[in-house]
């Protein structure tokens, strides 16, 4: 019996080596393969007709506003003004009624003085990977400036370059939760199931449908 733990034990430990081994692995990858797309001033940053602004909640489970939207939202609109975009796909979950990303995007981009015209819905971006898919197969983009926060570009840009996007990200500059333990850890995990999604299981996104490309006005 003892001889059997020891073994399940020396196996356990052996899995978890190589997992640490993987997270770190992807997690350089990610990183050292899209930091070059990534623009920390509105002169260097180059233009596009689209910015894809990728959804979070607007308030946090303690009810207080959420530091990662009004981050968001206020990049989103310094990009408008500074003449970097002209339209905006705000893509997020709407699991019900009463949760709603894009709609609440929607609602603080106009109060921004972003007129309605220019804002494009994507109900159905239940994850990352599900947003810059649909970005490319539902709305006909291509090349789109993505707008979130620094320790999520990466992994934005990684699953665009998969797919052929030409896609950039603004560097958010705020004082929101980037470095807390919490989500750095979540972060590096993120990263190395996007590797896992990508070239092995070639997950697809939870709801596709019919096109919709995004027309300019």
């Amino acid at each position: 019996m003892n001889f059997i733990k020891r073994r399940i034990f020396k196996f356990a430990l052996i899995v978890i080596f190589f997992a640490f081994v993987f997270i770190f692995i992807s997690n350089i990858w990610v990183v050292g393969s899209t930091e070059n797309f990534i623009y920390s001033s509105y002169d260097s940053l180059p233009s596009n007709s689209v910015a894809l602004v990728l959804g979070t909640s607007n308030r946090l489970v303690n009810g207080a506003p959420n530091p990662f939207f009004l981050e968001r939202i206020a990049a989103a609109a310094s990009l408008y003004r500074k003449g970097k975009v002209s339209h905006f796909l705000l893509s997020g979950d709407n699991r019900t009624r009463f949760y709603n990303e894009p709609e609440e995007m929607r609602r603080a981009l106009i109060k921004e003085g972003i007129p309605s015209t220019m804002i494009t819905l994507d109900y159905a971006g239940l994850r990352t990977l599900d947003s810059i898919i649909r970005s490319k197969e539902i709305f006909g983009q291509n090349k789109i400036i993505i707008v979130t926060q620094p320790f999520h570009c990466y992994r934005a840009l990684f699953i665009s370059r998969y797919f052929d996007i030409d896609a950039v990200a603004f560097l958010i500059k705020g004082n929101s939760i980037d470095s807390s333990v919490k989500v750095n850890i979540r972060e590096w995990l993120a990263r190395a199931k996007a590797i896992l999604d990508l070239y092995l299981l070639k997950t697809a996104p939870r709801h596709l449908g019919s096109k919709q490309p995004i027309e300019m006005r």
